[in-house]
């Protein structure tokens, strides 16, 4: 085991594949862990495999900085030295998805279902930016801690208006493999929501979909046959979940879903129907309340999950004080649902509904502040709360985004108050 590569300090090794090895590194420069993969050169020299494989391993390196999602893995750094063709990419210690796949260790279904929104969050975010992944599987999903994942593994990734080389045909795990991939046909995004319905049915069902004794009798299924019914395997799964994941694995792309957004929206409404039950808020409820407050309009897809990981949610019953005037604090709040009424002096002076923010004097003033009016809830709510301090120190682009809102905010204020004044 090598004692430096690059500059970073190995600390022990992680992993191990045919092509390369992923320790596990100190960055002294901006002290912290990261994971290094270094190829293994043999494999490059070999005179079949060994072009492709060096193509797909640059493919990855190239992703540096490219794709900047909080649900793919960083890529940090890419480099070449004497002994070494190697990549630095954040270290997620959580193991990966295949630990789930087992009958004994399956996840609960609303957990798969933010699993899969997540995934297929991160692979639009790929797409958008011109890459679809082509190698989805469990394997290449990593678990950072309860549903959070992080998609790895871009080497086999297919992008779309460039002029670089492309590492083409049936690259990728055969189990995982769309039709069309098997094919070598054109591949659009519709391969890897093949790709993750093949995961998400694994996770659920506890096996495969296809069983074979041979990778040609595995590609004949994939093409020729359907997987069996997903609650024929295993009865207790939703009807609503099978059929997202049943829909994801449709061989006609006529059929299959057309757009990460449709997919993403149908998964999210699965994993929220929890929220009924008065359980924790699941992540994938509140991406997309803020995705549809007004509040949030310009926010990209990173800075809302930011926002999200920032901030604390709770539901209020009618009644609950949510604000009282006089007392300082240093949080503003945003009603995520619901409605509240405003007073000062124990008179009403206004109305606040889902999308409205309030109690943002003390991030605005950057000191603790006393609170000048009383907000009360006049409905259930969902309440979000953020700490002045936190936003403080979030990135200057999620910064400026909720300043603009704030800047909105306060304009539709003071439009409504000039309004009233100009009544007779």
């Amino acid at each position: 085991m090598p004692l430096k590569i690059g500059g970073y300090e190995i600390q022990r090794e992680i992993g191990k594949g045919a092509t390369s090895t992923v320790y596990l590194a100190h960055d002294p420069f901006r002290s912290r862990e990261v994971a290094i993969k270094v190829a293994v050169q043999d494999v490059f020299r070999d005179p079949d495999n060994g072009p492709r494989l060096r193509k797909m391993f640059m493919n990855e390196a190239a992703l540096a900085g490219r794709l900047r999602h909080p649900h793919i893995v960083e890529v940090f750094d890419a480099g070449t030295d004497e002994d070494f063709n190697y990549i630095v990419m954040e270290h997620v210690p959580g193991g990966t998805l295949d630990i789930h796949c087992a009958p004994s260790a399956l996840l609960a279904f609303d957990k798969i279902a933010e699993i899969g929104f997540k995934c297929g969050q991160a692979l639009d975010h790929a797409f958008r930016h011109g890459v679809i992944h082509r190698d989805i599987k469990p394997a290449n999903i990593l678990l950072s801690g309860g549903a959070d994942i992080k998609l790895s593994d871009f080497g086999a990734a297919l992008w779309h208006n460039t002029e670089r080389t492309q590492v083409l045909g049936a690259v990728g795990s055969p189990m995982y493999m769309s039709p069309e991939q098997i094919r070598s046909e054109n591949l659009t995004h519709q391969t890897d929501i093949y790709s993750l319905g093949v995961v998400l049915y694994r996770l659920t069902a506890g096996r495969a979909p296809y069983a074979a004794e041979s990778e040609h009798a595995l590609l004949r299924k994939i093409l020729d046959e359907h997987a069996p019914r997903l609650r024929d395997v295993r009865p207790q799964v939703s009807v609503e979940l099978a059929a997202i994941i049943e829909r994801a694995m449709e061989k006609d792309l006529t059929r299959r879903y057309a757009q990460w957004g449709e997919l993403v929206a149908d998964l999210a409404a699965v994993a929220g129907s929890r929220e009924q039950s008065g359980e924790d808020i699941v992540d994938s409820f509140k991406f997309s309340v803020l995705r549809r407050l007004a509040f949030f309009r310009g926010f990209e897809d990173a800075e809302l999950w930011e926002f999200l990981r920032i901030s604390d949610w709770g539901r209020l019953p009618a009644g609950r004080v949510l604000l009282e005037e006089g007392r300082v604090g240093q949080s503003f709040f945003l009603l995520a649902s619901g409605e509240a009424r405003v007073s000062k002096s124990q008179k009403h002076v206004g109305a606040l509904s889902a999308g409205d923010c309030f109690g943002e004097t003390p991030y605005v003033y950057g000191e603790r502040r006393a609170r000048i009016a009383t907000v009360t809830a006049d409905s259930d709510v969902v309440l979000v709360k953020v700490k002045a301090e936190a936003l403080a120190q979030a990135s200057k682009a999620l910064q400026l985004r909720v300043n603009q809102a704030f800047l909105r905010t306060f304009a539709d204020r003071l439009a409504r108050t000039n309004a009233l004044l100009a009544t007779p």
